[in-house]
């Protein structure tokens, strides 16, 4: 059985704004295991880039806060560690591939020096060596001309090249756990699709842990073993990448699925919304955060949080619609056609 590599307890960041205070994460657990790739899955303002960053104490303190909880990195927990202590841990143990890369590389150093400062930082390894290691990273991660490419700049390279030097650096510490955030949505479909082929073959040969932040269900499915739906602040529905597609519990993931524009759908099928915004977090509401846009609400939804039900020992979902005494809500037809939609693909898949 794979070791786990990372659990988050009970973890809570909230900012002082002129506002009031932001309630950002609202007690989030889950748990990563070696080898493994968890999706973390919402929309914008959901909490879940907040959740990454914070796993990497790069959350500014202040305005932010760390108002509980622990991330347990290998059995350490990160929370109480000095930056100084941190700076050990980033690029080393855990490192980040953000959402542009463009902001993510120093535009007046070439990239080959970019990769080798990262190497002679965590590495005690001569500068050749450092030199011959960001030349086979700039291999791995697909660049062409490797050797000409080092002494380029980044204004040289596309945007999904770019990209792929971004996932270089990123792996240039042989980092146990990548944080990718949001890595693809800068990037046109058909490059899409190959970083995220190439973050597969980057697990595959050297069982990285990876946690993959987006807002994009169709990309989960493609990359993750696990997935974590983010609603609010909190974890709203968790489990195996089969339980959130093929068996889904949440009202909110029925609106993720119902609205994931499907390429087989009829010209003129509409593609469905999910109605009214997130709540505002200076001012939590009671009850079930998601009632007011949940069509399938009843009373109590709107006076008292639900707990986290399991549906199976790796399935749970934070509703109560799955309380015995509850209605027995049929999955919505739009959900339900993009099940059958997955069903059979699969099926072709297989043949």
């Amino acid at each position: 059985m794979a070791k786990t590599i990372l659990e988050v307890k009970d973890l809570k960041i909230n900012f002082k704004t002129y506002a009031g205070l932001v309630h950002a994460v609202r007690g989030v657990n889950f748990d990563l295991k070696e080898g493994e790739t968890l999706a973390i899955v919402g929309e914008s303002g959901s909490g879940k880039s907040v959740t990454s960053n914070a796993l990497m104490k790069l959350i500014p303190q202040p305005p932010g806060i760390y108002a509980s909880g622990q991330i347990l990195f290998n059995g350490r927990d990160l929370v109480p560690l000095s930056d100084k202590e941190m700076s050990k841990v980033r690029g080393n143990d855990i490192a980040m591939i953000f959402q542009d890369p463009m902001t993510s590389l120093n535009p007046t150093m070439k990239v080959g020096r970019q990769i080798t400062e990262v190497i002679l930082q965590h590495k005690k390894v001569s500068k050749a060596d450092a030199k011959k290691r960001a030349i086979e990273l700039l291999t791995q991660v697909g660049i062409p001309f490797p050797e000409k490419r080092y002494n380029q700049y980044p204004h040289e390279f596309s945007g999904g090249m770019r990209q792929r030097v971004v996932i270089a650096i990123a792996l240039a510490a042989d980092p146990k756990l990548l944080i990718a955030d949001e890595p693809t949505t800068a990037l046109d479909v058909t490059i899409q699709a190959q970083i995220l082929e190439l973050m597969k073959e980057i697990q595959k040969n050297s069982k990285t842990s990876i946690i993959f932040i987006t807002h994009d269900l169709g990309v989960v499915a493609n990359v993750a073993d696990r997935v974590a739906v983010m609603y609010a602040g909190q974890i709203v529905e968790y489990g195996t990448v089969d339980d959130i597609f093929y068996n889904p519990k949440h009202p909110y993931t029925w609106g993720l699925l119902g609205s994931m524009p499907d390429l087989d759908n009829d010209a003129d099928e509409l593609l469905r919304t999910i109605p009214g915004s997130p709540p505002d977090l200076i001012h939590p509401p009671r009850g079930d955060a998601f009632a007011a846009r949940n069509e399938y609400a009843m009373a109590i939804d709107y006076e008292q949080e639900p707990p986290m039900f399991q549906v199976s020992d790796t399935h749970f979902a934070k509703t109560w619609l799955l309380h015995p005494d509850a209605p027995k809500i049929p999955l919505p037809a739009a959900v339900a056609k993009r099940i059958e939609g997955y069903l059979a693909k699969g099926a072709q898949a297989n043949d």
